[in-house]
């Protein structure tokens, strides 16, 4: 099968498409042949080295993707060949066959495209935990989404209103702006302004119930711009590490800080489908509605990789085998 592989960390540069050995399956695995790979910032991550790998090069990145089962393992019962599978957790992604342990196997309804499938899954299970687990999310509240206009930013303020509430966005630019408000931002404004006090003045100097902090370096200005007894919710560091927290201020603010993890969620085949479950019908129902993705060939990996980490993307970047 062809793969992209890279035998050593660095820029997109180091990415090379070849052919390897197929994967085999063990009793509890099905072999999917991958329609959509999703492309996300842990694969940069990977490829230059700042996460720890397994193994020995050649490596493969990719975690997350949608495609067909050709052939299931003998313990397998519930999943058969033909089935369109996704999967959000899988290790080998980047190729054309990948190896899907039966727990981690996702099946995909016909009315959910597999180009949806692969680009909602991750982003979309981070938005669904972070409204319904870190900070439930209910009628009236009005929620704060850092980086509004990335995947998940999108996700958060549309589940946000979904849910009843009301989102307000923050991005870094007039351009990410208008997508923000297209997710259904009731008001966005620029990290390059007076946010917290823009933030105070939309609540009536009250502040937000919840913020949904990704940057990080951000992290004291987030509970600046939430409400007495409020919520800020961390769940990334784009931006750079956060300033330690003071307990007095919580304390003396009844505020709280609560941190947020996908894997400490996902800790069953019946959470992924469940959750999963959710996110088909959101879509199907048209309330979830998914940006059209930016598409490219598997063996045009180091182009797909240049553009997410050109940080000019505000769409799920999709790689097709």
């Amino acid at each position: 099968m062809k793969a992209l592989v890279f035998e050593k960390f660095g820029g997109p540069e180091v990415l090379l498409y070849q052919e390897i050995d197929n994967p085999s399956i063990g009793p509890n695995e099905v072999l999917v042949r991958t329609k959509a790979i999703g492309l996300n910032f842990a694969d940069i991550y990977r490829r230059k080295g700042n996460y720890h790998l397994s193994g020995n090069p050649p490596y493969i990145l990719g975690y997350e993707g949608a495609g067909i089962v050709e052939e299931v393992g003998s313990e397998v019962r519930d999943i058969q060949i033909g089935d369109r599978i996704a999967f959000a957790d899988v290790p080998y992604a980047n190729a054309e066959l990948v190896a899907v342990p039966v727990e981690k196997a996702i099946p995909v309804p016909e009315s959910v495209s597999l180009d949806i499938a692969a680009s909602i899954l991750l982003q979309g299970l981070t938005a669904h935990y972070l409204v319904h687990d870190s900070y439930k999310v209910k009628q009236g509240d009005t929620a704060l989404v850092h980086a509004a206009a990335g995947g998940v930013g999108q996700l958060l303020t549309q589940m946000i209103t979904i849910l009843g509430g009301k989102a307000i966005g923050l991005t870094s630019s007039s351009a990410k702006a208008e997508t923000a408000k297209e997710a259904g931002a009731e008001e966005v404004f620029l990290y390059s302004g007076d946010w917290v006090d823009q933030v105070k003045d939309k609540t009536d100097g009250k502040g937000v119930d919840v913020v949904f902090e990704s940057v990080g370096a951000t992290l004291s200005n987030s509970f600046s711009a939430t409400r007495t007894g409020g919520t800020v919710v961390f769940f990334g560091m784009a931006g750079g590490d956060p300033e330690p927290v003071d307990p007095r201020m919580l304390m003396d603010t009844s505020k709280t800080l609560t941190g947020g993890d996908l894997w400490n969620v996902l800790t069953s085949k019946e959470e992924r489908i469940k959750r999963s479950s959710q996110l088909f019908d959101w879509i199907a129902e048209g309330k979830l509605k998914i940006a059209e993705p930016v598409k490219f060939a598997l063996e045009d990996g180091k182009k797909a990789h240049e553009l997410l980490e050109s940080r000019k993307s505000t769409g799920k970047i999709l790689l097709i085998p």
